[in-house]
């Protein structure tokens, strides 16, 4: 049996087509936010009217590290056991937004370098017995991993 692919948190991110991720942008200032609800965050914005907005797919690395323990619940090991992971910082191409996001497996810190081209990915977080929960990754332009799986 096949199992469903589903959002590992609901309203982050497009799953149909070529994904996107789902910000939101103040009306009457032009600011950005990823995800939509940090516009309340805002003192700026408060007030305004926010649109809900898709986001650029692509961006330049602005900063990435490597996640060498496993953060806390609600992060589900997805093997047997944690493996360190690559965090990149992408600065969207159109909004200039900064946003985080792990990289696409394969990928290692020594083939990133700051200001490269990044482009967004869907991938599986985990699976259980009925679905794979999916959620966002970065994956160097041209990796050829811009779906699920």
């Amino acid at each position: 049996m096949a199992k469903t692919a589903v959002a590992a948190v609901e309203g982050l991110f497009t799953v149909d087509g070529e994904p996107r991720l789902i910000g939101g942008r103040a009306r009457s200032r032009g600011s950005y936010f990823f995800p939509k609800a940090l516009a309340g965050a805002d003192p700026a914005c408060l007030g305004d009217e926010i649109d809900e907005v898709l986001l650029s797919r692509t961006g330049r690395l602005w900063s990435f590290t490597t996640g060498e323990y496993a953060p806390p619940a609600p992060f589900v090991v997805p093997g047997e056991e944690f493996e360190p992971y690559v965090i990149a910082a992408v600065e969207l191409a159109d909004e200039r937004l900064v946003v985080l996001g792990q990289v696409v497996a394969g990928v290692s810190v020594g083939d990133l370098s700051v200001g490269m081209e990044m482009e967004l990915a869907i991938d599986v977080l985990y699976s259980d017995d009925d679905h794979d929960y999916l959620v966002w990754k970065w994956a160097p332009a041209g990796h050829g991993q811009s779906g699920a799986g």
